[in-house]
């Protein structure tokens, strides 16, 4: 059978780049239901509450604060090594359509556990949204994407072996999730060290988190335990938030006591 030729777009020899770069990482998975009953009650209340991806991405950034591990990264260059960030930076998987083509382009978000949840929002909101040329870290993506395949290769090797570049260039945990397209578990890799994604709340109203995460950093017993962190981060603090900001009750009209 005759075929045709096509070219690789931009945005898929990003994702051709990614996977080439992520296949030396070690992933393990864990995977935990996690009831968010305070923080869906919270939601209801606020009308117009952030959105899930936000939400996910500030509550591990709370997580990591207090855990140096969720922002500990594995380096290989000058010799292999731990490298702690001081704070978290996220990568978001923004789902977009370039030239009718669906396509994954990461947005990079400085400090979550630092920025209000609807600032979060936002960011990530205008990351759907605004052409390309308007999101700094998607023209620096695109950018690289379109040097020579040995330029790009030498470069993604930095970038995954010096931890300071594989903090700038891929953060310290990413948010991924097709949620919005119904139920199904999502597992994913990249070049580390840790990627979350999660499900659709179910009806007795918890949501399936997976989190991915290279195995040299830490084991499984952690991972449990910061999942049992993150739960109560996510009924406390961010459903707290969520409360804190919604727009007051506009007060009642005062009568004239001669009226």
């Amino acid at each position: 059978m005759r075929g045709r030729v096509r070219n690789i777009s931009l945005p898929r020899r990003f994702i051709i780049d990614l996977m080439h770069a992520s296949m030396g990482v070690p992933f393990v998975t864990l995977s935990r239901s996690v009831d968010v009953r305070h923080l869906i009650e919270a939601r209801m209340a606020a009308g117009r509450a952030p959105g899930w991806a936000a939400i996910f991405v500030k509550a591990f950034a709370i997580v990591a604060k207090e855990e140096p591990v969720l922002r500990t990264l594995y380096a290989k260059w000058p010799r292999p090594h731990f490298y702690e960030l001081p704070r978290s930076i996220a990568m978001v998987a923004i789902g977009r359509v370039e030239d009718g083509e669906d396509c994954i382009l990461p947005e990079r978000v400085l400090a979550p556990d630092e920025q209000p949840l609807a600032q979060i929002h936002a960011q990530i909101h205008r990351a759907k949204r605004a052409p390309v040329e308007d999101i700094p870290f998607f023209r620096r993506i695109y950018k690289a994407t379109r040097l020579p395949l040995p330029l790009r290769r030498f470069g993604w090797w930095i970038g995954r072996n010096v931890g300071r570049w594989h903090a700038n260039n891929f953060g310290s945990f990413g948010v991924t999730s097709v949620a919005a397209y119904g139920p199904g578990e999502l597992r994913t890799i990249g070049p580390g060290p840790y990627i979350l994604t999660y499900g659709v709340v179910a009806p007795d109203q918890t949501v399936d988190v997976v989190v991915c995460w290279d195995h040299r950093i830490t084991d499984a017993a952690f991972i449990a335990k910061a999942l049992i962190r993150l739960e109560q981060v996510l009924n406390a603090d961010i459903a707290a938030e969520i409360r804190a900001s919604r727009p007051a009750a506009e007060p009642r009209p005062v009568r004239s006591a001669t009226g």
